[in-house]
């Protein structure tokens, strides 16, 4: 069984910056793709970004330009690096990772962007 744990979100100002990590750990097998979810209040769970083991990455159209995703494979663990954030980013934000067999989230971690 993959245990995540996900940190660093937290209360910002719009134009602010934060860092998501998301550690993986208990896998068997290599993670392959890593990923960022959302879900703001009233509203469906979307994907953010994603990364796969070649590091090629993809994101959702809103994020683009001003949010990174990266991973460290040593350490099993996926980043989301927000800048430029605007009140419609809050959410619940989750990592989901991906194995050859199964696919496993995150806690979830509370990103609000407000003055």
């Amino acid at each position: 069984q993959v245990q995540l744990v996900e940190s660093g979100g937290g209360l910002v100002q719009p134009g602010g910056s934060l860092r998501l990590s998301c550690a993986a750990s208990g896998s068997r097998f290599s993670i392959n793709a890593m990923t960022w979810y959302r879900q703001a209040p009233g509203k469906q769970r979307e994907l953010v970004a994603g990364i796969t083991s070649g590091d090629k990455t993809n994101y959702a159209d809103s994020v683009k330009g001003r949010f990174t995703i990266s991973r460290d494979n040593a350490k099993n663990t996926v980043y989301l690096q927000m800048d430029s954030l605007k009140p419609e980013d809050t959410a619940v934000y989750y990592c989901r990772v991906y194995t050859i067999l199964n696919n496993y989230w995150g806690q979830g971690t509370q990103v609000t962007v407000s003055s």
